[in-house]
């Protein structure tokens, strides 16, 4: 499925326009590499996206990354307590914020990771491993699956709050995913 730049404009109101030729060439480039190629998947991956990035604005956190140095969230990570700076070094980046040493180190092993991330995790930031490194952790979580799950009913919603739980943590920022959801599931046609 092919996405072009008049359905994101319709769909989202306030896009920011100047990462949005960067993000539907790399959309079309990878997204049947990572199976996101159906109106389901689709519409559930932008939702995500559009949220995780401020409708485009933001490919890197806007927070230090300091909250992911220490303590139980740094540990699910795979950030080490006793090599402080972790969390600032491996912060959020990408469409879907890849965060966390563990994250960036198996993206890092993946066939279209083209960088050393490792070293350079600011790469992730740029294109086109921004959208590469989201769909990457969006298959790696099984993202499609629920997705697939979606019925075009009412169901939907409680589908975003699952992949909400697998993108985010938590439920951070669910009433924007769910405004993202039906603004594209109206786009689309799901």
């Amino acid at each position: 499925m092919v996405i072009n730049q008049a359905q994101l404009l319709r769909a989202v109101p306030g896009l920011y326009k100047a990462r949005l030729d960067e993000f539907v060439a790399s959309f079309n480039m990878f997204a049947v590499h990572f199976g996101i190629d159906t109106t389901k998947r689709v519409v559930h991956y932008l939702s995500q996206c559009f949220h995780e990035s401020g409708n485009l604005r933001y490919v890197e956190e806007i927070a230090s990354g300091a909250a992911y140095d220490t303590g139980s969230l740094a540990a699910r990570l795979g950030n080490t307590p006793e090599k402080d700076g972790d969390g600032q070094k491996y912060k959020g980046r990408g469409y879907i914020q890849l965060t966390g040493t563990t994250n960036y180190r198996n993206f890092n092993k993946s066939d279209l990771c083209t960088e050393d991330v490792m070293t350079h995790p600011e790469k992730v930031a740029l294109y086109p491993l921004n959208q590469v490194a989201s769909m990457w952790f969006w298959h790696t979580n099984g993202l499609n699956t629920i997705a697939d799950s979606d019925d075009g009913g009412s169901a939907g919603e409680e589908i975003v709050k699952k992949i909400t739980r697998r993108v985010n943590g938590g439920t951070n920022g669910l009433s924007n995913r769910l405004y993202l959801y039906r603004r594209f599931k109206k786009e689309f046609g799901l």
